[in-house]
């Protein structure tokens, strides 16, 4: 997993939750499945708008292969 992932993962478990993976039920996984979303699609808007737009640019940025 790339680092820009696992840090947006810890991030969303730093603000959303006290717990573990283990302690979490079906709504906190909700939860965080759509604060993950969010603050990877603000990511992508931040890094687009710095002049890195193209979608490879992206794939490359957060370790995705097409």
């Amino acid at each position: 997993m790339n680092d820009q992932i696992k840090a947006l993962m810890g991030q969303t478990l730093d603000e959303k939750f006290a717990g573990t993976w283990s302690t979490m039920d079906m709504q906190d996984l909700q939860k965080f499945a759509e604060r993950f979303a969010e603050l990877i699609v603000r990511k992508c808007a931040v890094y687009s708008r710095s002049g890195h737009a193209t979608p490879q640019d992206l794939y490359e940025h957060f370790g995705v292969e097409e």
